[in-house]
């Protein structure tokens, strides 16, 4: 059982200042040299072109939003997701992920498109994943960290992949 004592505060104060003298920037500079060894593509749909042909629009071309450094994580495991008739939910995802990017990334949209470019694991490069919601945002921030839902997998499968 712990007891607080002025002496836990004064650890704890001790902890939450760093010796070393590492400031946000630096952590965030090692995570994105160490961690984010991936290249992710974030874009977003372009204007609708119309096809004098067809006399239609179509889908333009993607936006590409960011092209750069970035991370994809499993954000839990699958899961089993049950929706009742007439009840709301919201985009519930039985395949949910997080994007990690530098700070200085733009923050990704409701419904833009994140995919794999290059990265380690060659199973990774060509999925792609829907964002779930406006990229994270906070006062100590390091990365940012946007929720997502696999929409494909259509990248080159390798047995004995990392998954």
């Amino acid at each position: 059982m712990l007891i607080w004592t002025f002496e836990c505060a004064d650890i704890i104060e001790r902890m939450s200042v760093p010796a070393e003298g590492l400031t946000l920037g630096a952590v965030s500079a090692i995570v994105e040299k160490r961690i984010l060894t991936d290249t992710v593509r974030l874009h977003r749909p372009g204007e609708p072109v119309f096809n004098p042909d067809t006399g239609q629009y179509e889908p333009g071309p993607p936006v590409i939003i960011y092209e750069g450094r970035g991370a994809i994580f499993p954000n839990g495991g699958p899961g089993i997701v049950l929706h009742l008739e007439g009840q709301a939910y919201v985009d519930d995802s039985t395949s949910k992920y997080k994007l990690i990017t530098p700070l200085g990334a733009p923050v990704a949209s409701r419904g833009d498109t994140v995919s794999v470019v290059s990265g380690a694991d060659p199973a990774a490069v060509g999925r792609a994943w829907r964002v779930l919601d406006v990229g994270q945002t906070s006062t100590l921030a390091v990365v940012r960290t946007t929720f997502l839902d696999q929409n494909t997998q259509s990248g080159t499968s390798t047995p004995g992949a990392v998954l």
